[in-house]
């Protein structure tokens, strides 16, 4: 999938684009160790993620899992499928312009397609198949909701009307929780408000 820019928001949305054109979601996802997603990878203790893509992880019931630092035998398989998808699909596409990302993105996913239903040099069947007889059985459903991107705005005060102030907007609050701070969380549809780290409203 093409994108404009290679922020955190592309780099989820990215995510459930492909979990939507699997059909479904894995236990585990291994990621490479890039800083859109992960904080901090010691090489023994506790991984850290930044929030949101902890959240997507969340919301798919999923565990990611970023490979070891400075082990490429961990992902070789990988990069050896990513060197054929360069050649296979960005090379056939270098000489085409476009004007949108819609149309770039129409024709990257025409050539993906007739890439899986390639049939193998040295045994039967074809990436689609393997896919559809082996792989696609063992994917989770996906969440009936899909994953909305999420950003978090520290340390608002409940007020003595029992609302917060965020965005020159006024959300309410249980009157039990006035004076404190509180910590919201916004997606394009949605606020909620926690107090350590336990939703409220």
């Amino acid at each position: 999938e093409a994108t404009l820019s290679m922020d955190e928001d592309s780099w989820l949305l990215c995510h459930v684009n492909m979990f939507n054109y699997f059909g479904g979601t894995t236990i585990r996802l291994v990621c490479d160790n890039l800083k859109t997603g992960v904080i901090k990878h010691p090489k023994y203790g506790e991984i850290y993620l930044n929030e949101t893509y902890e959240s997507l992880g969340e919301h798919y019931s999923m565990a990611i899992m970023p490979t070891g630092v400075r082990k490429p035998k961990e992902k070789a398989s990988v990069e050896g499928t990513v060197g054929k998808l360069a050649t296979a699909i960005i090379a056939r596409l270098r000489h085409n312009e476009y004007n949108s990302l819609y149309a770039l993105n129409k024709d990257i996913r025409k050539a993906i397609d007739e890439f899986n239903n390639q049939p193998f040099q040295k045994r039967d069947g074809s990436r689609k198949l393997i896919f559809e007889s082996m792989e696609y059985p063992t994917l989770k459903p996906l969440p009936d909701k899909p994953f909305e991107l999420s950003k978090w705005s520290y340390s608002h005060k409940v007020g003595y009307n029992c609302h917060v102030v965020f965005e020159r907007n006024f959300y309410s609050a249980p009157y039990q929780y006035i004076g404190k701070l509180v910590d919201i969380k916004y997606t394009q549809s949605s606020v909620e408000i926690f107090l350590n780290n336990e939703r409220i409203a």
